[in-house]
């Protein structure tokens, strides 16, 4: 058999032997219409179904209702924080002249034998005085005395008021030692969690997380949720959703509870992208575009850009669990859909799959084919 025979006997050979390992040509994953070539039993079964993104069918944001501030308006409510209740520890000072209920009047031997009334001023503090739970406080020689729903101002008179005609010119000063009702409790992801008391210039959210040191990780500023407790009602929003001062940013009233939660959100990528991986978030509002481009982007020498799929999994009452699987497709070749990719927000654990181009496949055997023939074409002509 002569050289150029053995040649062609070789290259029929190796063309045979490539030609069956078509199939088993490695990929990052198969082209759209592989993907769903066998799925008609399986769509029917599981109940998906494809949709194609347009501005029509661009589906909701995952949870829409964080992104606003209207339910947490809603609890907007004007309150008094200078009020007592039950639980309050009070500090009462009560001052009198000359013979005093509280203190001795009277002087003994003043040098001459006599009895001499003292006129100086006494003061007598009474700390630790608790609001019970009933409303009131008990004072000696006064009884009991109404304080809760009341300011410090109104139990100073209605001590003072108590002891005429008991006490000389009486006098008294009302402060609040301990303060329970008018507090709010800060928890959750922030650096110093716990009650922080209401002062007279009217604390905002803000003002209460800032007090409560600020967030501490894994929250931060665009992903940190805010739950906000009032008699009862609650509402949540993005932190980041409030600007100091802003109607949303609300005045606090004794009882309210602010709570700053963390919620771990992320999507995973397959296919022909620049990498295959899960991803987080990282914040609030993430869309399409966002997503793709935190992982790489589509690979260029593999990628089919008319097919880009997002897997998920959409709330709906109908479905047996409460839950419909659908596929949404983007035509990247198509310059609205770069637009519709900016208004496609992502949802928790979505599921991108870049397509591999139909093309893929025989474009890697036509380099395996050249990468084995080199050889033989060039000893066919050097045997020449």
């Amino acid at each position: 058999m002569t050289t150029y025979a053995r040649f062609r006997c070789t290259a029929a050979l190796v063309l045979v032997s490539l030609t069956a390992a078509c199939a088993s040509v490695p990929s990052s994953g198969p082209s759209a219409r592989q993907l769903f070539k066998s799925e008609k039993a399986q769509a029917d079964k599981i109940g998906f179904s494809i949709l194609d993104v347009s501005a029509d069918s661009l589906p909701a944001p995952e949870l829409a209702e964080l992104t606003t501030t209207a339910a947490l308006e809603q609890l907007a409510s004007n309150g008094r924080v200078d009020l007592l209740g039950p639980g309050d520890v009070l500090q009462v000072n009560i001052y009198e002249v000359g013979i005093s209920l509280f203190g001795s009047g009277i002087s003994l031997g003043n040098g001459d034998g006599g009895v001499a009334a003292n006129t100086s001023v006494k003061d007598q503090a009474m700390q630790g005085v608790t609001v019970e739970d009933d409303g009131y406080i008990s004072l000696p020689y006064i009884g009991r005395v109404r304080a809760a729903g009341r300011t410090t101002e109104d139990v100073r008179r209605a001590i003072i008021a108590g002891l005429r005609g008991k006490s000389q010119a009486p006098q008294a000063l009302v402060t609040v030692k301990e303060n329970v009702t008018n507090t709010v409790t800060v928890g959750g992801l922030v650096d110093q969690p716990g009650r922080q008391r209401i002062s007279l210039a009217r604390e905002r959210i803000l003002d209460a997380v800032a007090e409560a040191g600020g967030l501490k990780e894994p929250a931060t500023q665009s992903t940190a949720i805010l739950r906000f407790t009032r008699a009862g009602r609650t509402a949540e929003t993005y932190l980041s959703q409030l600007t100091p001062g802003s109607a949303a940013d609300l005045q606090l009233l004794g009882g309210d509870r602010i709570e700053i939660l963390q919620k771990d959100r992320s999507f995973t990528v397959f296919g022909a992208a620049g990498k295959v991986s899960e991803i987080k978030f990282e914040k609030a509002g993430l869309s399409l575009s966002d997503a793709v481009a935190r992982a790489g982007g589509p690979d260029g020498q593999q990628a089919d850009p008319a097919n880009l799929f997002v897997f998920r999994y959409e709330k709906d009452a109908t479905a047996p669990n409460g839950e419909k699987p659908l596929v949404y497709r983007l035509d990247m070749t198509r310059p609205s859909s770069y637009f519709l990719s900016q208004r496609f927000m992502m949802h928790d654990r979505d599921v991108i799959y870049v397509a591999n181009a139909g093309s893929v496949q025989t474009r890697k055997l036509v380099e395996i084919f050249s990468l084995f023939t080199s050889p033989l074409i060039q000893a066919r002509a050097v045997t020449r």
